[in-house]
């Protein structure tokens, strides 16, 4: 059985620092890398190793099927305990974990002899500042961070500086060609899919200044087009459900062409209200998707107990709602990478009578230092609403399907 690691893997793993930053692009092959790092230290005696990710879903999607079946393959396993997602090893009795960082002062009181934080600019700072920083303490256990860069105004890119400037710390930034899992071809490809900001981030694993407007690659000319309502197609709402306003955002699609050709905003409302309004505009028979913010499926902004969600179906509207929301940050990269891809086209127009919609897209910006948007003047309500539309009309990148390596297969 052999481990083999590409020279960008190798020159992180064969670092002899204690504690490492790793940033890099979509799919540079920083899974295969995190799951040799931890048989590398269970290979030892009697070692505690922890793999923490946001969530303790992701940690199971990401890693867990992954990890076991090298592990089966090297024929390590001892014991597995699928409810806990641990394994203990062969011959060391070490014992690998994974875990989430939803609630991470229930990861207090374990001393570690190796941690992995896997997407650890979406983890909240104090996980580790607070609890996990100890937990290596008095092991001097050692540490790799890794994950896709999310900005400078996010406490990864200090770790990632820190890195570079203190004696104990090293950093890494390969891009998703360097990886080796996916072909020039597709990046290429990618390139038609997303905004250059988003490419630069996502592909080429940059930091990217997320100072300024949000919505970057709206322009008020290049994206404002007058187009009427072809009433033989359907139409697509998105939907957000602040009772003051209630924002909808309707749009006409055609192939690769999302127009946005009305807005409805209406002050002290609720849902019940806003069925009427869509109803009363375009009528009864009209074939209607609504993409509605994930929160309808528990939120009540009518009476009657009845959720938004149950409201909209009882419409007869086809309504296509995700389970629970999206980062905000990739909502608000599927709409730019619409405004305006990497390669200069444009597939979101706005017709000049959405007003409202121009404005949000045209003023809404970031929090001073950070890369939260500024929901303080209001444009974030219609913007949300396209939000909801673009992020499952067009979603973030197609997924990248990369050729299964050849490392992946150990015989």
């Amino acid at each position: 059985m052999k481990i083999t690691l590409t020279n960008p893997q190798h020159k992180v793993s064969s670092s002899k620092k204690r504690f490492r930053v790793l940033v890099s692009g979509r799919r540079f092959g920083k899974t295969y890398l995190c799951i040799t790092e931890m048989m590398k230290y269970a290979s030892q005696v009697k070692k505690n190793i922890w793999y923490v990710a946001p969530t303790f879903k992701m940690a199971r999607e990401i890693v867990w099927s992954k990890l076991k079946e090298m592990l089966y393959d090297f024929n390590w396993v001892q014991t597995v305990n699928e409810s806990n997602l641990q394994i203990t090893i062969k011959n060391s009795g070490s014992k690998i974990s994974l875990k989430g960082c939803e609630n991470y002062d229930s990861l207090r009181g374990t001393g570690l002899d190796f941690l992995i934080l896997d997407e650890f600019a979406d983890i909240d700072e104090k996980a580790w500042t607070e609890v996990l920083r100890a937990s290596v303490a008095d092991t001097q256990g050692d540490v790799l961070m890794c994950g896709s860069p999310k900005g400078f105004g996010n406490w990864a890119y200090r770790m990632y500086l820190k890195g570079k400037e203190d004696e104990e710390w090293d950093s890494f930034q390969f891009t998703t060609l360097q990886g080796g899992m996916v072909s020039k071809e597709e990046i290429e490809q990618a390139k038609q899919d997303i905004d250059i900001r988003t490419f630069r981030q996502e592909f080429e694993g940059t930091f990217e200044n997320y100072a300024g407007a949000v919505y970057y690659n709206f322009h008020a000319v290049e994206n404002v087009k007058e187009k009427k309502i072809d009433w033989s197609k359907p139409l697509h709402i998105g939907l957000d459900f602040n009772v003051d306003p209630m924002s909808a955002s309707v749009a006409q699609i055609d192939k690769d062409i999302i127009h946005f050709v009305d807005e409805i905003v209406i002050y002290s409302s609720n849902t019940d209200e806003m069925v009427e309004e869509i109803r009363n505009r375009y009528g009864s028979k009209q074939k209607i998707f609504v993409y509605p913010d994930p929160a309808c499926r528990q939120r009540k902004t009518s009476a009657g107990g009845r959720t938004d969600l149950t409201i909209l179906q009882n419409a007869g509207f086809n309504v296509k709602c995700k389970l629970k929301h999206s980062p905000i940050r990739d909502r608000i990269n599927a709409v730019n990478s619409r405004l305006k891809s990497a390669d200069g086209k444009r597939y979101i127009y706005v017709s000049p009578t959405c007003k409202i919609m121009i404005k949000g897209l045209q003023r809404q910006i970031y929090k001073e230092n950070t890369n939260i948007p500024d929901k303080e003047e209001g444009f974030d309500h219609m913007n949300d609403s396209i939000g909801y539309l673009v992020e499952i009309v067009k979603p973030l990148i197609a997924q990248t399907l990369p050729y299964k390596p050849s490392r992946w297969t150990h015989k």
